[in-house]
């Protein structure tokens, strides 16, 4: 199998350049653990809240090597997994205030690489929800409507003639159109935040492998590539990575891997056969859905949300492949685009992705308060993590800010068992939702775990 940064169709775009490691002792103010979206936004409103701040920022790989530079690159408004989980999680003011954030977060993100000057591809094509039953149909409606009462006005439901006229696929019977957000290079995009934290005065550590994380004195030791940086505060931007350095938050979260294939660049008489003309990011209303979208240079990306849970919260470059995902993904694209059977697929790739069981980020301190984390963003940390990187800022500087009273960063989800538990309802689940997807009714624990507002898949 290719290293991942071959493998992955956005990791081998970015331009070769020299990563500069740790290799001698070092102080910071700040030091932010992972040069992913989540850590580089912090760094940047780091520096926006306290322009002198030194702050430095460490990644074990090259800066978009995580979840940042893995993921299909579809940015909505959306923080919570949906906006009704937001209404069961939070009630419906919150849910409202939390609606009227995304959509002010994807303009503030847009204008900011128009601003900046990040060459991320960006496309503002919005999006669909595709229905592939009459359920999802229903389903379709209830979310239009709730969007309108938390007051957006970007949803607009489909019939079949409507999405065949976006998207001409024999399963869709409907759906849901949504004006805001779009498509871009997520590896690039945290590439830019890289430069744009640069230029500000942000040191950068890459390939410098975080071994530990203790107290020293009023601060923190962060042991790395056999040297030391230390630090008045740390915060720790390292997602489903995190149970390896903080190992007390095992319970909040589970690391789960992610596929996805990218194809050959389709001829233009392909893209006719299957339509699309405004490239929106696509995903359909299964539990197990698949995401998809087409890439710059004219390929199409296809994902799938069904992830793997590997015993033991392993995450590591093991676990960056699977052969059968590839081939069920494969064997999807050929029910949804049969018109396009034969199409080949030259990129495929796993990430690993962290879920907690409220399916929204999770936020905590920890060490005395001398570490902030945020973690969680479950396939929506495009938008999300701008967010997350705002609140761990406010909270390593110790600043008021208006976010900090949300009850996503006041309230922690309800935890995952310990394994071998954990393993064991992680399977019944994806059984359970499999089933579901298959035309079944839901079965007494996941009517249970709904009203708990408790889910499984990404």
């Amino acid at each position: 199998m290719r290293s991942i940064e071959q493998a992955c169709y956005w990791l081998a775009r970015l331009p070769p350049r020299e990563p500069l490691p740790l290799s001698t002792p070092a102080e910071a103010d700040i030091v932010v653990v992972g040069a992913g979206l989540t850590g580089l936004w912090a760094a940047l409103f780091l520096k926006q809240l306290d322009p002198g701040a030194d702050v430095a920022v460490v990644e074990q790989g090259i800066a978009a090597y995580g979840a940042s530079g893995r993921n299909a690159g579809m940015l909505s408004e959306t923080v919570d997994h949906s906006h009704g989980l937001a209404v069961q999680h939070f009630g419906f003011e919150e849910a409202r205030r939390l609606a009227a954030l995304g959509e002010q977060n994807v303009a503030e993100l847009t204008a900011f690489i128009r601003d900046r000057g990040i060459a991320c591809d960006y496309e503002p094509s919005g999006r669909l929800n595709v229905a592939l039953t009459p359920a999802h149909l229903e389903e379709a409606a209830r979310s239009v409507e709730l969007a309108e009462r938390l007051g957006l006005t970007t949803f607009r439901l489909l019939d079949a003639a409507a999405v065949q006229a976006e998207v001409h696929s024999p399963l869709y019977l409907g759906g849901v159109a949504v004006a805001g957000g779009g498509i871009m290079d997520p590896a690039r995009l945290t590439d830019g935040l890289r430069r744009e934290g640069e230029r500000l005065g942000v040191r950068i550590y890459e390939r410098t492998t975080v071994h530990s994380v203790s107290e020293r004195g009023a601060g923190v030791v962060l042991r790395a590539n056999g040297t030391t940086l230390t630090a008045r505060r740390a915060i720790l931007a390292t997602s489903a990575y995190t149970h390896h350095l903080l190992p007390a938050v095992t319970f909040r979260f589970i690391p789960l891997y992610d596929y996805i294939i990218v194809s050959e660049p389709l001829t233009p008489a392909q893209w006719d056969a299957i339509g699309w003309r405004r490239r929106q990011g696509i995903t359909d209303g299964r539990a197990f859905f698949n995401y998809y979208r087409p890439t710059p240079d004219g390929r199409v990306l296809w994902g799938t949300s069904e992830a793997t849970y590997y015993a033991g919260n392993r995450v590591d470059p093991s676990c960056d492949h699977s052969p059968h995902h590839y081939a069920t993904l494969r064997e999807s694209w050929r029910r949804h685009f049969p018109q396009l059977a034969d199409l080949g697929w030259e990129y495929e790739w796993g990430g690993a992705i962290c879920s907690t069981t409220r399916l929204t980020p999770f936020f905590g301190r920890a060490l005395g308060g001398r570490v902030s984390y945020g973690l969680g963003f479950t396939g929506h940390g495009l938008g999300s993590t701008r967010i997350a990187g705002r609140i761990l800022a406010h909270l390593a500087l110790e600043r008021k800010g208006d976010l900090l009273d949300l009850s996503l960063v006041t309230r922690a989800p309800f935890p995952y068992p310990p394994e071998p538990l954990r393993r064991l309802a992680v399977n019944a689940v994806t059984r359970a939702l499999r089933r579901v997807d298959a035309g079944g009714a839901p079965n007494l624990m996941l009517r249970l775990l709904d009203r708990l507002g408790i889910g499984f898949s990404s």
